[in-house]
């Protein structure tokens, strides 16, 4: 069912789902309720009680088909109207059900909306829409709220309509407009124990069903290992990752797939991610509430001491953006889109 009447499924804050200034909604208890507009978070004058809470929950969890209860005490699920709620309650959580809504508002947005909007100069927003036409691997970075997943819905709209798209999510966030897509998500297991379907499933999946292009919505844990051999076959591919920096991404990247088993060694990963990583782009919430790419960096295709290396190509200094000593890499591929980094890139 992709309908829904707001006022009736989310009730007492369906006004605050229907602002387009609110950008997120969290209930720590029914007296203290929170939301975020431009970036900042506020506490408002509005009280439940708890059986509102949970008739609230309950409504929005018809659309999902996902399941909350004692034994499954936390839930992320995806509402119609493309937000994402995640619940958890005790016991859990200390005493009260703990509800987040986060709207994506900014889900639409092409590149050059977000430079227009100051998230990026232009020139980085061409420069990056002609990396994702040539098949460069792109991480995007950053912390929470900072605008990953914006940014990685424009990335995948700069992918040539006549490819194949394969995404992979825990909770469908991505709305990529694209004409050849196919959307997987996972799910939990059932009452029994069984059913569940995790991230390095549908990665394994998806290779099967004739990709172009694979994009998996965040890198969390173990699947980080079958996403980069992945993109070492050759497979183009796109994801974002929870870092603090470019170089604090790659570290996380060689240290997730060691989740995978004792088999895996930092030896084996550090040239899988020299080799399957192209660039990082790293976005931050600033104090503001501004959100912005901080920073570019490419990766060389270089590892010393078990460690992929890195080179800046753009970075905020908090007034404009400074070029780095970095270069594009894989100015073949430039060459085969009919773009040679000769006739633009300049140091």
């Amino acid at each position: 069912m992709e309908t829904m009447d707001p006022d009736v499924v989310f009730g007492p804050i369906a006004h605050l789902i229907a602002d387009p200034n609110v950008e997120e909604i969290w209930i720590n208890s029914p007296q203290r309720i929170f939301v975020a507009q431009g970036g900042k978070s506020q506490l408002i004058n509005l009280v439940l009680t708890s059986e509102a809470v949970r008739d609230l929950v309950d409504r929005t969890l018809i659309w999902s088909g996902r399941r909350l209860d004692l034994s499954q005490p936390f839930v992320d699920a995806r509402l119609p109207d493309g937000s994402r709620l995640h619940v958890a309650i005790p016991e859990v959580t200390a005493e009260h059900w703990a509800v987040n809504i986060h709207k994506h508002l900014m889900h639409q947005k092409s590149i050059l909306d977000l430079a227009a909007m100051g998230v990026m100069s232009e020139e980085i927003a061409a420069e990056l829409s002609s990396a994702v036409k040539s098949g460069l691997n792109i991480l995007v970075s950053g912390g929470t709220q900072a605008g990953k997943t914006t940014l990685l819905n424009a990335l995948i709209a700069e992918i040539p309509r006549t490819q194949r798209v394969i995404t992979i999510e825990e909770v469908f966030e991505l709305q990529p407009m694209v004409p050849d897509l196919v959307q997987m998500q996972t799910r939990s297991a059932n009452l029994q124990g069984t059913g569940a379907i995790s991230l390095r499933q549908l990665i394994k999946e998806a290779l099967r069903m004739r990709p172009s292009r694979i994009v998996v919505g965040e890198v969390r844990e173990a699947e980080a290992l079958d996403l980069l051999i992945a993109l070492n076959s050759g497979l183009p591919g796109m994801g974002t990752l929870h870092a603090n920096s470019p170089r604090d991404a790659i570290i996380k990247l060689q240290t997730l797939p060691l989740l995978a088993g004792e088999n895996i060694s930092h030896k084996f990963i550090a040239p899988t991610v020299a080799s399957a990583i192209d660039l990082i782009v790293h976005v931050t919430l600033d104090a503001s509430g501004t959100r912005r790419i901080n920073e570019v960096a490419a990766v060389t295709g270089r590892y010393e001491n078990d460690r992929a290396e890195i080179e800046m190509l753009w970075k905020w200094d908090g007034h404009q953006y400074i070029r780095g000593v970095g270069s594009l890499p894989h100015p073949e591929k430039f060459e085969t889109i009919g773009s040679p980094l000769s006739t633009w890139w300049h140091i």
